[in-house]
């Protein structure tokens, strides 16, 4: 990592740096999910063991956008390139080490049942997200490659600017997510603050993209009071260009780096996601599938079928879909 302050803050954060340009955090949701059973709503959703679950970032100090909504640290300028870059085998290695590093303290912890401690040092599932933009680390496909071969299935989580990215995934990853946190180039310019000109022509070239992956695919919205709730008609018009399998309207949470950018009045309740999601809903014909209140976030799916990750049976969790929205 080229900015040692960053790496240092990081560091005091709680990220266990993992290489030049990685690290690896621990989750609240698995912490939640060994102490006390709960899940994340990617687990109410999609059935992903928070327990199991590593988050972890291939780009921590390269990103193109700066979005006043991110509780990440900002302040890189990498412009998309990655000079140097570590070895995807010793990334993965390292990752997992990190996580197991992390978890230590929790073995004998009375609350953390010995066998569900056992199952962490596993990891089943890696959110490659937390910061950056992880398309932009060059090796990727090779990472997901090895993922994918120990029977660990993959998130990837992109701002979806970078379409050559996503055009040149193989293999592609087993759930990947889009955020579309603008309803139109004005108000993306506002509140992502872009670096390079024309990334909002590329977010409108990879949705395009998205469309046509034989993949499981997710638009999430992430809706900010003030700054991006509303335009539902626009919103919808840009879900109807990708198709996703599934819409995640999602509410600004305040924490971390975004309440130095933004305040509490710009924290929408659940009931103004579950009124966007409702509206949204009816305009692109998708279902009301599921919701989690406590993450503020809405499921719309076309139908139910194709939540649960590979590997997991198709009852382990409940699916409740909800009706049609009139």
């Amino acid at each position: 990592m080229g900015d040692q302050d960053l790496s240092t803050e990081l560091a005091g954060q709680g990220y266990q740096l993992t290489g030049r340009h990685s690290a690896v955090k621990l989750c609240y949701w698995t912490k939640e999910s060994l102490v006390r059973g709960r899940d994340c709503y990617k687990g109410r959703f999609y059935g992903i063991e928070s327990h199991r679950c590593l988050q972890m970032s291939p780009a921590i100090d390269s990103c193109n956008l700066h979005c006043r909504f991110c509780w990440r640290n900002q302040g890189w300028e990498n412009d998309g390139v990655m000079p140097e870059y570590d070895d995807p085998e010793l990334l993965l290695d390292r990752s997992i080490e990190a996580q197991r590093r992390i978890l230590s303290g929790f073995k004998g912890d009375a609350s953390v049942p010995l066998a569900r401690w056992n199952e962490s040092q596993s990891p089943r599932h890696v959110a490659i997200s937390l910061t950056g933009e992880p398309t932009l680390y060059p090796k990727l496909n090779r990472y997901l490659e090895l993922c994918h071969a120990r029977g660990i299935t993959t998130f990837l989580v992109t701002n979806g600017t970078n379409p050559d990215g996503l055009r040149a995934l193989d293999p592609l990853p087993t759930q990947l997510y889009v955020s579309v946190t603008a309803p139109n180039a004005a108000v993306f310019e506002r509140l992502t603050l872009p670096g390079p000109d024309g990334a909002w022509r590329r977010l409108l070239e990879s949705l395009e993209i998205v469309r046509g992956l034989a993949t499981r695919r997710v638009v999430r919205h992430t809706l900010v009071r003030g700054w991006n709730l509303g335009w539902v008609e626009a919103y919808a018009g840009l879900d109807s260009i990708a198709r996703p399998d599934f819409i995640e309207p999602k509410g600004y949470v305040y924490m971390g780096k975004s309440r130095q950018r933004l305040g509490r009045d710009h924290v929408p309740e659940h009931e103004e996601i579950a009124a966007f999601a409702l509206r949204l809903a009816h305009r692109t014909g998708y279902r009301v599938l599921d919701e989690s209140p406590e993450s503020k976030v809405v499921l719309l799916g076309r139908s139910a079928e194709g939540r649960y990750l590979p590997g997991l049976a198709p009852g382990e969790r409940p699916v409740r879909p909800l009706p049609m929205v009139e």
